[in-house]
């Protein structure tokens, strides 16, 4: 019951719909992904987590680049069968053949030019860098958490919380 519940809500958005669609051809780029949609990094991470947790994606990192696809024949039936749906039902959709024919022009650009027009920068899908996560900052930095600043809980109040 899990599983279908978590399909549905991941097959709720059209963005979600469409990302799906775009992956029908074979894997991409988060950051192929980010163009085709047009929408910011964080909304597709967003989407494509939703998707993973649903079962109907699979990612992999190399080296900064993060890639996604369509699960193969050894996912759930319900998977299988949710994906199948979604194709039959959306093969010569209007929007999605759009997609087709950008996604093909965006397949054509490399990562490293994609990701300096997305953000302006040379990195791509990840702000990190490839180390591990608690390696991102400096032993010793002066940062704070959020759990450590105190603020008052209401106007007028002295209480802290």
């Amino acid at each position: 019951m899990e599983q279908v519940t978590l399909i549905g809500a991941a097959l709720s958005d059209p963005g979600r719909v469409r990302v799906l669609m775009s992956l029908v051809p074979g894997e991409l780029c988060v950051c192929q992904v980010v163009e085709l949609l047009g929408l910011a990094p964080s909304t597709i991470s967003r989407h494509l987590s939703v998707l993973k947790d649903a079962g109907l994606i699979h990612t992999r990192k190399q080296g900064r680049w993060i890639y996604c696809r369509l699960p193969d024949e050894s996912a759930l039936p319900v998977v299988r069968r949710a994906l199948k749906w979604v194709t039959d039902e959306l093969t010569g959709d209007a929007l999605i053949s759009t997609d087709r024919s950008r996604l093909d022009a965006i397949c054509c650009m490399g990562k490293e030019e994609l990701c300096r027009k997305q953000a302006g920068k040379s990195a791509c899908c990840s702000s990190a860098p490839e180390t591990r996560a608690g390696a991102r900052w400096q032993k010793g930095s002066r940062g704070r958490s959020r759990g450590t600043r105190s603020k008052p809980t209401r106007p007028g109040s002295t209480r802290t919380g």
